[in-house]
C-alpha cells in the first residue's frame, strides 16, 4: 500500500506562482466551490475523479476545458475542504497510474485562513 502523497500550503503557493505544470483538481461539491476556490484549478468532484481520468483527452478537454494531464505530470495536486476526499482522490489517481499525484492536506479551508487567494 503506497503512502498517499502530500504536498503544504508553502509549496503549493509556489508552485502556483510559478509552475507552468501545476495542475490543480479541486474535489470539492459544486455548492462548496461556489463558496470560493482556488485560483486556476479544474473541478472534478471526488466521486467523478476515477471516471474523469479514465476518460480520453479529447473527452476530458470537452467536459473540462482543460488538457487532461499525463501519467507522468509532475505536478497533479488534488484537495478538498479539509483533506480527506482529496486523499481519495490522490490515491485514486495512483491507482489510475499518476504516479506524481499529491494532497493539498491543508485543503480549501487552510488556503483561505491563510489568505492564499
Amino acid at each position: 500500500m503506497s503512502v498517499t502523497k502530500e504536498i503544504s500550503y508553502e509549496d503549493l503557493k509556489a508552485l502556483l506562482g510559478k509552475s507552468q505544470d501545476l495542475f490543480l483538481v479541486d474535489v470539492r461539491s459544486k455548492e462548496e466551490v461556489d463558496k470560493g476556490h482556488i485560483q486556476g484549478s479544474v473541478h472534478i468532484p471526488v466521486d467523478t475523479v476515477e471516471a474523469a481520468f479514465a476518460m480520453t483527452p479529447e473527452e476530458f478537454k470537452a467536459k473540462y476545458g482543460v488538457t487532461k494531464p499525463l501519467l507522468d505530470a509532475p505536478e497533479l495536486v488534488f484537495h478538498c475542504q479539509m483533506g480527506k476526499r482529496g486523499g481519495a482522490a490522490t490515491a485514486k489517481a495512483h491507482e489510475i497510474g499518476y504516479v506524481s499525484a499529491r494532497n493539498y492536506t491543508g485543503g480549501y479551508k487552510e488556503w483561505s485562513e491563510k489568505g492564499g487567494k
